[in-house]
C-alpha cells in the first residue's frame, strides 16, 4: 500500500470524530475576539494527542507544532475558529444553542478538519519528515483579524510554505478550486459623517440638507468604479448604510453613510481610496456641508504563489481526478489568509461543500447555512497531500 493510500485510510478512520467535533463547535459558537471556550476545546483535544500547543496568541489563537523524527521542511496549515452574529434558523439536532450566534461560514468544519490533521500527524511523527505547524486562528471575520497577531507571535518563523482551505458551498461536494495570483479581494471600509444645517421642511433655503448631500454622494461614488477605474480591473464601491433624519417636516442636518471597497490590484485599491476622499471633499463643498471621512484599510487581496498553485492542481488531480479540480473564479469576499501569503509561499483553496439534497445550498453568512460534512475529509486529504508533496520535493 502506498503512502497516499495509507493516509486516506487513516483519515477515513477519523471522519466520525471530525463530524463529532464539528457538531460540538456548531452547537457552541463564539464570535470574533470572544472564542475563549472554542480555544479551550481545541487545546484540550490537542493536549490529548500529545501535541505541543501555544495558546492565547493575539487573543484566542493557538499554534500546535508536530515535529517529525526525520529532517525536512516546516509546513504550516491554517484553520479559522470564529463564528458570526447571526441567528441559526436550521432545524437540525446540531443547531446553535447560543442565541444570535452561529457558524454561518464553515469555520467549525475548518477547525474540526485541522484537529483531524493534528490527530493524523501525531500518529506518524516517528516517520514524519520535518515539522507541521497547525494554526488555529481566531477572529477572521472582523478586521483587523487574527492573522497578524498570530504572525507576530511567531506563527511563520521557520516556515517554508503555508496552505489554507475554505469549505465553499457555491461549489458542489467533490470539487476543489484555486487560481494563480489574486483570488480574493481586499476589503476596506469607510464611514462618512455629513454635517449640514437642519431646519424647517418648508424653508429649505435656510438649510444645508444632509440627505440631499448624501444622496448626491451615493451616486457620485458609483462613478469611481464605472468611470475612473479601468473596466478590466475588478473593483466594487458599495454603500451599505445611509442614516439621516427623524420626521417628515424637518430637514436633516446630519447623515451617516457606511460602505465597503473591494479590489484585487493594490494600485486600484489606493486609487479608489484617494478618489473617495476627493469626491467627498468636492460634493460637500458644493453644498456648503462638511464631510468627515473615516477610511480604514482592511485585509489585502489573497494572492497565491504560482508554483504552489501548480502543486495544488497536480496533487489535486492525482487525489480526486481531472474533472474535480477547477480554476477558481475571483471572489470579492476577503480573507486575512492574505497576510500569511505576504510572508511565505503558499496557496489558498476552495473545497466544495455544497449539496442541495442536504440543504447545504445557502450562501455563506446566511442563517440557514450548512455544508456537506464529507467535504472535511476532502479538505484534510488535500492539505496533508500538499504538505507531504512539498516535503518530498525538498528531500
Amino acid at each position: 500500500m502506498n503512502a497516499s493510500k495509507q493516509r486516506e485510510e487513516a483519515l477515513n478512520g477519523l471522519y466520525s470524530k471530525m463530524v463529532q467535533w464539528r457538531r460540538h463547535l456548531h452547537r457552541n459558537p463564539e464570535v470574533s475576539y470572544q472564542e475563549k471556550e472554542t480555544a479551550a476545546f481545541i487545546a484540550g483535544v490537542l493536549a490529548d494527542l500529545g501535541c505541543e500547543v501555544r495558546t492565547e496568541l493575539g487573543g484566542y489563537g493557538l499554534i500546535a507544532t508536530i515535529d517529525g523524527a526525520l529532517p525536512g521542511p516546516t509546513v504550516a496549515l491554517r484553520a479559522d475558529i470564529d463564528a458570526l452574529a447571526i441567528q441559526d434558523q436550521k432545524q437540525v439536532e446540531y443547531a446553535s444553542q447560543v442565541p444570535g450566534v452561529m457558524h454561518a461560514c464553515g469555520h467549525d468544519a475548518h477547525t474540526a478538519t485541522m484537529l483531524a490533521i493534528a490527530s493524523y500527524y501525531a500518529s506518524v511523527k516517528d516517520r514524519l519528515a520535518g515539522s507541521r505547524r497547525l494554526l488555529f486562528q481566531a477572529s477572521e471575520e472582523i478586521s483587523p483579524g487574527g492573522a497578524l497577531p498570530l504572525i507576530e507571535h511567531g506563527a511563520l518563523e521557520g516556515v517554508d510554505a503555508v496552505y489554507g482551505v475554505h469549505l465553499w458551498t457555491p461549489l458542489p461536494y467533490g470539487v476543489v478550486a484555486s487560481r494563480e495570483g489574486a483570488m480574493m479581494a481586499s476589503a476596506d471600509e469607510f464611514s462618512l459623517e455629513i454635517v449640514g444645517k437642519g431646519g424647517h421642511g418648508g424653508l429649505p433655503h435656510d438649510t444645508v440638507d444632509a440627505i440631499v448631500v448624501g444622496s448626491d454622494l451615493v451616486m457620485a461614488l458609483q462613478t469611481i468604479v464605472s468611470r475612473q477605474i479601468n473596466p478590466l480591473q475588478p473593483a466594487v464601491v458599495s454603500i451599505g448604510t445611509f442614516q439621516a433624519g427623524h420626521t417628515n417636516n424637518i430637514i436633516a442636518g446630519h447623515a451617516l453613510l457606511k460602505g465597503t471597497v473591494r479590489a484585487f490590484d493594490p494600485a486600484v485599491r489606493e486609487t479608489i481610496r484617494e478618489r473617495i476622499q476627493a469626491t467627498v471633499t468636492h460634493v460637500c463643498g458644493l453644498y456648503g456641508a462638511e464631510g468627515k471621512l473615516d477610511y480604514r484599510m482592511g485585509y489585502p487581496p489573497v494572492v497565491n504563489d504560482d508554483a504552489e498553485v501548480g502543486r495544488f492542481f497536480r496533487v489535486g488531480r492525482e487525489l480526486l481526478g481531472e474533472e474535480a479540480v477547477q480554476t477558481a473564479s475571483m471572489v470579492m469576499a476577503a480573507e486575512d489568509f492574505a497576510y500569511y501569503l505576504h510572508h511565505k509561499p503558499g496557496c489558498f483553496m476552495f473545497v466544495g461543500a455544497g449539496n442541495e439534497s442536504l440543504q447545504a445550498c445557502y450562501a455563506h453568512h446566511h442563517p440557514m447555512f450548512d455544508l456537506d460534512e464529507r467535504a472535511m475529509l476532502v479538505s484534510a486529504r488535500l492539505m496533508i497531500e500538499l504538505a507531504e508533496d512539498y516535503a518530498a520535493s525538498k528531500s
